[in-house]
């Protein structure tokens, strides 16, 4: 059980890894005018593979219940958000704790991130014998 929490967080980690890099790289690439929107646009398009891929590895040599690595996911995304998003990437530019976490599309993301990890994980933990 052990090993398996310590699994998910790396897995979870690498995920959120995946998802940073793609909201940050939206900004070096402008297509509309709203450079946050496009951001956050690209991130909820991307965490559908980021959140499917580290679900997958996850599955392939540990074992745990979709709904506990699901939660585990977003606990790990939102604690590394609240420590290293916000403060290096979000503050500097004029943001807040509370435009961040209070913003509904943050949630949107939250929702789809859970979803994603679920559901694949669902399928994944029937179909891959660990």
């Amino acid at each position: 059980m052990k090993s398996n929490l310590l699994f998910s967080i790396v897995c979870a980690l690498f995920v959120w890894i995946l998802g940073v890099s793609i909201y940050l790289l939206s900004y070096y690439f402008p297509v509309i005018e709203d450079p946050e929107l496009q951001a956050n646009g690209l991130l909820l398009m991307g965490i559908i593979p980021s959140a499917w891929l580290g679900t997958y590895l996850f599955y392939r040599k540990g074992s745990m219940a979709p709904s506990v690595l699901a939660l585990i996911y977003i606990i790990i995304a939102a604690l590394l958000d609240a420590i290293i998003t916000v403060p290096q990437f979000i503050i500097p530019y004029g943001g807040t704790y509370s435009e961040f976490f209070c913003d509904p599309k943050f949630y949107v993301i939250v929702v789809v991130y859970y979803l994603t990890v679920f559901f694949s994980g669902n399928h994944l933990s029937k179909n891959i014998k660990a």
